[in-house]
């Protein structure tokens, strides 16, 4: 257990945590929506800190990152608990353990001994992913810090649902994210989430202008976040954005709670991609489709391959200082 780094304290031994949008306001003896930060007569604790439920070395293309060190791997870890609470997650056995079964389970883990894991495991970086970092952050930022001193990047693998603050505290030790940008209606995420669309966007936009290496990913479910009006408006936010942010659309499978919707079909994610590309996309990726093309990287100019993958396994890459070979064009990323 650890003292929060994100609150402040107000009358009556409540305390406002800051870590995330929700910014919770917890009584004594009580714990945010995460399930994982309790206050103990005044003090904002967490209580997962060093409490690792999973780590892996995994392929960085899993998180799904395509432009950011390709064909390297990334020391993965996570602690139980999520703040927001999605029908359709796929790791619900461990991000809503707190709520779901109001256990906490993990081993114990220093952030010296995850950063000398990911080395063990000649990762390239360490990704705070599977659950949600944010209601981590105090373990995966101590993390960060001495994972940088030893020569390793760190990647978010996020909903993308902290505050501003939480951006700027580990700030620039944060290299690169993979956001969840789950839809473009309040209404999917207040039902289906438990959360608002506006704070995403905002992190979107904060991280952007922060330096952090920025993709995302949507999980396109039937019915739910798939009409062609609703996937131009999320596109066109992400080309405003920056249209050479990658944009990947992943394939839904009934789980969890949501188990009342087919997997979505295959021609649908096709139509997405294509969505994104008017939109004025430079790079949009098909994910859970193998060995689709759309798993390739294409120059956007000349449109050759350059990086040729198959699931997330890279079988070839092209890609020169940053730069495509067949017309010279400046391939955005972090290649190195």
């Amino acid at each position: 257990m650890k003292e929060a780094y994100l609150y402040t304290k107000m009358e009556g031994q409540k305390v406002r945590c800051l870590l995330c949008n929700h910014q919770c306001v917890i009584s004594d003896g009580k714990r945010g929506i995460c399930g994982v930060r309790e206050n103990r007569s005044g003090s904002l604790i967490s209580l997962v800190y060093g409490k690792v439920i999973a780590a892996h070395s995994d392929p960085i293309e899993k998180k799904p990152l395509f432009h950011f060190l390709p064909g390297t791997r990334s020391h993965s870890i996570a602690t139980v608990g999520c703040n927001f609470r999605c029908l359709f997650c796929q790791n619900a056995d461990i991000s809503q353990m707190p709520t779901d079964h109001h256990r906490i389970m993990g081993s114990d883990m220093t952030p010296d001994d995850i950063v000398t894991e990911a080395l063990g495991t000649h990762s390239s970086s360490i990704a705070y992913t599977y659950t949600e970092p944010t209601v981590y952050f105090e373990l995966a930022l101590d993390t960060a810090r001495l994972a940088v001193k030893k020569g390793l990047k760190n990647v978010f693998v996020s909903n993308g649902y902290m505050t501003r603050q939480c951006i700027q505290e580990i700030h620039p030790d944060l290299h690169a994210a993979n956001v969840d940008l789950k839809a473009f209606s309040n209404k999917f995420y207040k039902e289906q989430c438990g959360a608002r669309l506006e704070p995403v966007l905002g992190t979107l936009e904060e991280m952007k202008k922060t330096g952090v290496w920025l993709e995302i990913t949507t999980l396109l479910i039937p019915g739910l976040n798939d009409s062609v009006e609703e996937l131009k408006e999320l596109a066109t936010f992400i080309a405003n954005l920056d249209q050479n942010i990658p944009w990947h659309i992943s394939r839904f499978h009934p789980t969890y709670r949501l188990t009342d919707r087919h997997s979505t079909p295959a021609g649908d994610i096709r139509r997405a991609r294509d969505i994104g590309y008017e939109a004025g996309l430079q790079y949009v990726y098909t994910g859970n489709l193998p060995g689709d093309e759309g798993e390739k990287t294409f120059c956007h100019n000349c449109k050759e391959i350059l990086i040729d993958r198959l699931g997330f396994f890279v079988a070839q890459n092209k890609i020169k200082d940053g730069h495509c070979p067949g017309c010279g064009s400046e391939i955005p990323g972090v290649w190195s």
